[in-house]
């Protein structure tokens, strides 16, 4: 009653062992290392749009080229229509701007810094942000426009 195991013999009464099973193998395999990098390029390529300043200005066009960035995240200082400053996307007071800018000056390698300006705010209202950055320490100021306007040769770009 009760139950037992039937084992099959091969005939000699010896087990057979696969050649080869011990040895390392010496192929590749490429197919997961594929699919980690199809990953991560569909990561960056959701991400890469979120990593830009999110402050909304409506630039003034120009037919100026882009300027080259450094590898250090560049610090950018807005002036929206309104008149309100932010560094990156964290309002500042007037009378604070110069103080935090030296603070940040002090940690940063570079001296690049870009404004950006709505094309509604005076030419008094940048040229006083501009004197603010110099005496906040720094003095490479890139202005940030659309591309696409008029040329002096007055051609649209």
């Amino acid at each position: 009653m009760g139950a037992g195991t039937v084992q099959k013999d091969d005939g000699g009464g010896r087990r057979r062992r696969r050649r080869g099973s011990a040895r390392p193998m010496a192929e590749i395999n490429v197919t997961p290392f594929v699919d980690v990098m199809l990953v991560l390029l569909i990561i960056f390529m959701v991400a890469a749009p979120l990593l830009t300043v999110g402050v909304p200005v409506e630039l003034p066009k120009t037919a100026a080229g882009a300027l080259s960035v450094d590898q250090e995240e560049p610090l950018t200082v807005t002036i929206t229509a309104e008149g309100s400053i932010q560094i990156q996307t964290t309002e500042t007071p007037r009378d604070q701007l110069i103080t935090r800018l030296r603070g940040i000056a002090a940690e940063r390698e570079s001296d690049r810094v870009f404004l950006r300006a709505d094309g509604a705010v005076s030419y008094l209202q940048v040229m006083q942000v501009m004197g603010a950055l110099n005496a906040g320490g720094f003095s490479n100021i890139g202005l940030v426009t659309d591309i696409g306007g008029p040329a002096l040769d007055g051609s649209d770009q």
